[in-house]
């Protein structure tokens, strides 16, 4: 199924050069994706502390949109340059699911939010990621399908927090965006099981 994922090559060629630059300064991937994840933690933060406030939710977006470029920055000096590690693939890993619990969690505290559904889906993100490594250790690749991977869930918190920096604050309108968001991640893991159960038997 369609996934914001799906661009990941285009985006890679965009930041290439800021990759090669870094990897002459000996910048490393497990360095950036510390730095991703430091950098997620930080505003995850500010959002728990100041809930609602303007400045904070105003940046989610920009800060996702960082986070990603880190991520494929990482990915790239791994692959690219040379620095894949055992260590750097825990890293890789558990550096996302605790990014997306600080940045998402927060918003369970907000008055017009349903607690439920934030939890549910930050809880689903993490049997999604959890799913796709699954593949690896029954012998298929890592899987990435859609709908709803981590671009996706950034895109759709980095809309909410846009709008409620916004002044938007209808509790139907996030009941039925982050409803969607939870039946979405629920499809994610079905399709990602699936998929790594055909790739080992395609018949």
């Amino acid at each position: 199924m369609p996934t914001i994922y799906q661009l990941k090559s285009r985006f890679q060629d965009l930041l290439r050069p800021l990759c090669r630059a870094l990897a002459a300064r000996g910048v490393t991937a497990n360095q950036v994706t510390l730095a991703a994840l430091g950098f997620s933690v930080l505003e995850g933060a500010a959002l728990w502390l100041f809930p609602g406030a303007f400045l904070p939710l105003i940046l989610l977006p920009l800060v996702l949109f960082i986070r990603m470029c880190l991520n494929a920055i990482d990915g790239m000096l791994a692959r690219e340059h040379d620095q894949k590690s055992s260590l750097g693939a825990i890293l890789n890993e558990l550096g996302d699911v605790l990014s997306d619990a600080a940045l998402y969690l927060p918003f369970a505290a907000l008055p017009f939010v349903s607690a439920p559904l934030v939890v549910g889906l930050v809880v689903l993100a993490i049997i999604g990621e959890m799913t796709g490594v699954v593949g690896v250790q029954i012998g298929a690749g890592r899987r990435y399908d859609g709908p709803f991977g981590k671009s996706d869930r950034a895109a759709l918190f980095g809309l909410c927090g846009f709008l409620m920096a916004l002044g938007l604050t209808s509790p139907l309108l996030y009941q039925v965006l982050f409803g969607a968001g939870l039946a979405l991640s629920a499809l994610t893991i079905w399709n990602r099981a699936r998929a790594a159960l055909k790739e080992l038997d395609p018949a």
